[in-house]
């Protein structure tokens, strides 16, 4: 079984696919080293990096389930940085000084970075303004 049939069968939620395999359903998607290049190579995407132990990232994920909800075309993900060997490749590409940090990216460019929460109002202005051109 393919590794995108065993997510879509946890997650029931999933019922459309991009080109790229991923569940486009408006849903927050989990990030990994496995699949961080293809996800951010995607035409428009947003990675919120976080601790399970940082308060202000568990303030942050029902903002990124609202934000993923209202731009289903943008792929929305979440990587758990303190899970071991999870995140690896992707600390040594990025350094983070704060959590939660967001990365912006369109066909695999990174184009805006924003460090700690981001509130709904302006996290939809930034993908507007910057994805959705």
């Amino acid at each position: 079984m393919l590794r995108t049939e065993r997510y879509i069968l946890r997650n029931p939620q999933c019922s459309v696919l991009d080109s790229q395999s991923f569940c486009m359903s408006g849903t927050v998607l989990d990030v990994s080293d496995a699949n961080y290049k293809e996800f951010t190579d995607a035409p428009a995407s947003v990675v919120s990096y976080g601790l399970a132990s940082c308060d202000p990232c568990k303030l942050y994920d029902p903002i990124l389930e609202e934000t993923a909800a209202k731009f289903p075309a943008i792929k929305v993900g979440k990587a758990k940085m303190h899970v071991p060997g999870r995140c690896r490749a992707i600390k040594q590409v990025h350094t983070f000084e704060t959590y939660p940090t967001t990365h912006f990216f369109a066909n695999g460019k990174l184009i805006l970075a924003r460090e700690g929460v981001v509130e709904p109002a302006e996290l939809a202005a930034l993908i507007s303004d910057h994805l959705l051109k």
